[in-house]
């Protein structure tokens, strides 16, 4: 069973042009997942490919597998969804801010600001920021474990009495272990103006390019003992074979969800800044290719900035709302600080964590229990049951380089929450504002 100068905009057109022109695989990603758990020229997940009078066997997994199958693809898929909303694009504003004292603009910052979160202060009446950042996401770990090494044990189906065990061959079960790559790069293009001196609207159209190699190796296993011979691979009774391999590889490129956004600041002095921000995030994406995740997200944040010479702390805290039934609604909470280095040079750093209200959607199955002379429990899977809190350390940095400004940026998890990526999230761009 198997408007920018013209340089970084050529930029810009040229990484789309290549990105793009990668190829594309004829199933969906979201598909390519549910193959890794069919072995063989079977459609049915764990349908075992048998003949002759023992065929009756080789759908002996297909109805204990699909509830525990689904959860575990949904679970997958979910969790990748996840991830796909929470990818951060950029700061609304950015770089010089000013407010307008006598009809002149007055600068409210000295240093280039933060790079995902948000300080108070806005562009000012007219003022627009445009720009475009690549990030780079090759997810490793999931829930703390290694996507090169999940496990997933699926039951036979219950024939007797409730409860495995009532015969030999209900203690067979399936194993599947499977080492999974993901990679996302995520390439945006956004701008922010200055409606007013203390209002900006800004929109992100990010563009997607995901990639997954994978391989599921399952293996017919016995809790009493050596598998029974009943349930094998294959198409001869008289060499059983207990194992069988499938692979997976493709990728995708599309549009992500477009962000929204609109700032109001409530307070702008010299010293003090406090402002309120909500975003939206538009289901523009490809679900089933993993550029996007099909479903309305909304942010409500509270912004409160200070500037204590060229030290620039801040702190947002809010609420997200996210529709559909993958996604978990979360608390917002974020702090750090940009520091101005040298006259061109601003270090950005800041804790990014999301903690989910009402507990996870992402439901994983439970352990399998048997009974009969030989009773005991077997874990369904080695990805453990536990909260999707995120907690991310961001660091970066920005330079001036006259036209436009370089941004830097590395982001790890400091938790075991979601789907990570614990070799960093990586993130290079430029921005530009125009006065």
């Amino acid at each position: 069973m198997r408007c920018a100068p013209r340089s970084v905009l050529a930029l810009f057109a040229l990484s789309a042009v290549f990105t793009f022109a990668r190829p594309a695989t004829a199933q969906s990603l979201s598909q390519d997942i549910q193959s890794l758990f069919k072995f063989g020229s079977c459609a049915q997940p764990l349908w075992l490919s048998l003949s002759g009078p023992s065929n009756i066997h080789g759908n002996h997994y297909i109805g204990s597998s699909v509830t525990a199958n689904g959860e575990i693809i949904g679970f997958l898929n979910g969790a990748i969804g996840a991830t796909l909303g929470s990818i951060p694009i950029s700061a609304s504003a950015s770089g010089a801010t000013f407010r307008f004292a006598g009809g002149a603009p007055v600068s409210t910052a000295t240093s280039a600001g933060p790079i995902f979160t948000e300080r108070a202060q806005t562009l000012g009446r007219g003022g627009v920021l445009v720009g475009f950042n690549t990030t780079h996401i090759g997810f490793d770990h999931l829930r703390g474990t290694n996507l090169k090494d999940l496990s997933f044990n699926f039951a036979h189906a219950d024939a007797g009495q409730p409860g495995l065990g009532d015969f030999a061959s209900e203690y067979d079960y399936i194993n599947v272990r499977q080492s999974i790559r993901l990679d996302l790069q995520s390439t945006a293009i956004f701008a922010t103006y200055g409606v007013r001196d203390h209002f900006d609207v800004g929109v992100a159209v990010p563009v997607v390019h995901s990639s997954l190699r994978a391989t599921s190796d399952a293996t017919i296993l016995n809790r009493a003992g050596p598998p029974t011979g009943l349930h094998y691979f294959g198409t001869d009774p008289t060499h059983p074979v207990y194992t069988a391999t499938t692979s997976v590889s493709g990728s995708r490129t599309g549009f992500g969800d477009v962000a929204v956004r609109a700032k109001l600041g409530l307070v702008q002095s010299d010293r003090v800044g406090v402002a309120i921000m909500g975003d939206g995030r538009l289901p523009t994406g490809d679900e089933e290719n993993f550029t996007g995740t099909g479903e309305l997200a909304v942010r409500a944040l509270g912004i409160v900035s200070a500037r204590l010479g060229s030290f620039s702390p801040h702190v947002n805290g809010g609420y997200a709302f996210r529709s559909g039934d993958s996604q978990s609604n979360a608390v917002l909470l974020s702090g750090g600080f940009d520091q101005l280095l040298a006259r061109k040079a601003t270090l950005a750093v800041d804790v990014i964590s999301e903690f989910d209200v009402g507990g996870s959607p992402l439901t994983l199955p439970e352990q399998i229990t048997f009974a009969g002379s030989k009773p005991g429990t077997i874990s369904a899977t080695n990805v453990p049951n536990r909260s999707d809190d995120i907690v991310n350390l961001s660091a970066g940095a920005k330079f001036d380089l006259s036209a436009v400004a370089l941004v830097v940026n590395g982001i790890l998890p400091l938790g075991n929450g979601g789907l990570q990526s614990r070799g960093g999230i990586f993130t290079l761009g430029f921005e530009h504002t125009f006065r």
